[in-house]
């Protein structure tokens, strides 16, 4: 899919979160400035969640609470961004395996490449985002 504007990639975001269930883990690939942060926010938004999305690269994540329809099983989004990660077990060190695969929560991993340990036998969704200009190709595997 080709992405032109912010805007397009919340909306793009906001049916990927349409189609999450609790335990779901979202990798987002792509260089720096690609818009897996806005991609994000857009997850956020479909979820219900109305705060400013920011990365969390220093504090390597930050948990959110869902507050939606009492049918929702997703009680959290945890945006996890391992950029900055030095090793694995910093991730271990936050708490990050309890989030990661549980059924009341999504994640949103940014550079997962760095937490590959963690997410054998989790169910995983790859989000490839290419920059081409000022468009964004968009792949979902």
């Amino acid at each position: 899919m080709d992405i032109k504007t912010e805007t397009q990639m919340i909306s793009f975001g906001k049916k990927i979160a349409a189609e999450l269930k609790g335990g779901d883990v979202i990798l987002l690939y792509g260089e720096l400035g690609a818009g897996k942060t806005t991609l994000t926010r857009g997850i956020a938004a479909g979820l219900g969640i109305k705060k400013n999305i920011v990365s969390p690269t220093f504090g390597l994540m930050k948990v959110y609470n869902i507050k939606r329809l009492k049918d929702c099983k997703i009680k959290i989004l945890a945006h996890i961004d391992t950029y900055r990660l030095k090793n694995e077990k910093q991730l271990y060190e936050i708490g990050v395996e309890d989030y990661i695969g549980d059924p009341e929560t999504v994640c949103v991993i940014e550079w997962p490449e760095k937490a590959s340990g963690l997410l054998e036998g989790k169910r995983v969704k790859r989000v490839s985002i290419e920059v081409e200009g000022e468009r964004r190709r968009v792949e979902i595997n």
